[in-house]
């Protein structure tokens, strides 16, 4: 008795010699067309998924649609049949599924490349053949004759090529437009042609219009050779742009540490520790002082909304504008009011919280005042406890007329204070819960003894901790802390 493998070799050896020798070079020259098709949708599948920076879909799409169409040519010659044990039917079955399916991910392909106004027109044209594949497959699979839904699909491709034409033709710049056609559109265009026009055969063959060989296979290796190129330029360039973006991003990070501190104002019985932490390359968390001598220095928290690069130029400009309230340096009222009066009217859609806080350390006193932003923890050693103070009248940038107040908090050695901003406690973990203010207060309230650059250093390790950045999380927001200790 012979094995499965030795029955299907001699099937397709049989195969083989039934046919004449001019159908034996058409069954190898579709063989040949199946197998460049599948290494190029492999080829092209691998590129997608080693080269993900630009997360470019033509690529896979253009896989799809050559899986597809290679699977459908090698479904439907008999010398390939024959390795396989599977009745006709089931090749049929599977030659109109793959038929019924196969113009999605081209559509899907047209779709990355065209323009808003193509979109809306092919998002109808997409709609309109899935449901077409839906009733095709299930009407197949019912029992309908397949050779009356070969029909009605040879009518659906060509209306739907047509309908494309017309898209493309309508998609071309309007008449004294400085835009031209991208030489992307120039050579998918010229592969879509050829193409067509087998398409168009293939099709009024199966109308028995025209009688023949179907060579739809030969226009489909010139289009996906276009498709190809056009797949791997755009992923290319999208790389290059991508490049060219991070460079900027690169350049933006490095002017923005130049707008931060390059070191903290050294007071005798007082130290200040500073941990600035970005969300990405540039941030909207900002932090600044306004030294006013070796007793006496103010110090500003803020927090932009949004991130990136327009948190990061309004963060610039808050820089400045704290710059000139140096005058007012002992009055937390002043100071805000005044930032306040310089960043309204300048953007829309930000707005940001601050607090500023002025120490004299000669009279053992902090003046406090907020706009907006969190409140400021201050942890006594001789009571052992943890307070929140918060002075808040509304955001910066926003309200011309908003108004501030301001408190007055005695300190005493050993204490310890704790500006940040709210991307400290809003952290979240796996679950969504947030890091909250009770561990930020009870990690302070336990945590007095050990240095300030040790505390800070342990918070933000225990907030990592706590949120996953540590391991594949990713951190949610900006992170500044800055600790004060009376000594």
């Amino acid at each position: 008795m012979l094995n499965a493998p030795n029955a299907a070799a001699i099937l397709f050896a049989q195969s083989a010699v039934s046919l004449s020798r001019s159908e034996l070079r058409w069954e190898l020259a579709n063989i040949a067309a199946a197998v460049a098709l599948l290494s190029g949708a492999l080829a092209a599948t691998a590129l997608f998924f080693f080269r993900r920076k630009t997360h470019d879909l033509t690529l896979i799409y253009f896989g799809v649609f050559c899986i597809l169409y290679s699977v459908r040519l090698l479904a439907v010659r008999p010398s390939f049949r024959a390795l396989f044990d599977e009745p006709r039917a089931f090749w049929n079955y599977v030659d109109w599924v793959i038929t019924c399916t196969i113009i999605l991910p081209f559509g899907l392909f047209l779709y990355q490349l065209a323009d808003e106004h193509l979109r809306r027109l092919l998002r109808w044209l997409l709609a309109a053949q899935t449901a077409f594949s839906v009733f095709g497959i299930l009407a197949a699979a019912l029992g309908v004759n397949l050779a009356k839904l070969g029909i009605a699909n040879n009518v659906m491709v060509l209306g739907t090529f047509a309908a494309t034409a017309v898209f493309l033709a309508a998609s071309k710049p309007p008449s004294g437009s400085r835009n031209p056609v991208s030489h992307e559109i120039h050579i998918f265009l010229a592969g879509f042609l050829v193409w067509g026009l087998f398409v168009v055969h293939a099709n009024l063959l199966g109308l028995k219009i025209l009688a023949g060989h179907n060579v739809e296979f030969v226009g489909f290796l010139v289009f996906v050779a276009c498709l190809g190129y056009v797949s791997a330029n755009r992923t290319f360039a999208n790389e290059e742009r991508l490049l060219a973006i991070n460079k900027e991003l690169e350049i933006a990070r490095r002017i923005q540490s130049f707008t931060l501190p390059q070191g903290v104002p050294s007071l005798v019985g007082f130290e200040i520790v500073a941990r600035y932490v970005p969300m990405s390359a540039v941030a909207g968390d900002f932090y600044d002082f306004l030294c006013v001598d070796e007793k006496r220095v103010g110090i500003l928290v803020a927090d932009v909304t949004g991130h990136g690069v327009p948190a990061a130029l309004i963060a610039s400009m808050l820089k400045v504008a704290f710059a000139s309230q140096a005058a007012y340096a002992g009055d937390p009222v002043r100071v805000l009011a005044g930032l306040n009066s310089a960043l309204c009217g300048k953007f829309e859609e930000h707005f940001v919280t601050a607090a500023y806080l002025f120490a004299d350390l000669e009279k053992s006193l902090l003046h406090y005042s907020a706009a907006g932003h969190p409140p400021l923890l201050l942890a006594s050693r001789a009571g052992g406890d943890v307070r929140e103070i918060e002075e808040n009248g509304l955001m910066l940038g926003m309200f011309p007329e908003a108004a501030y107040s301001s408190a007055e908090i005695r300190v005493r050695a050993g204490d310890r204070c704790l500006l940040y901003t709210d991307g400290l406690f809003e952290a979240k973990n796996a679950a969504r819960e947030e890091f909250g203010k009770a561990r930020c207060k009870e990690f302070l309230r336990t945590q007095l003894d050990i240095p300030a650059p040790h505390f800070a250093d342990a918070l933000l390790n225990n907030v990592a901790g706590f949120s996953g950045h540590n391991s594949a999380g990713a951190q949610e927001d900006d992170i500044t802390l800055l600790v004060l200790d009376f000594q």
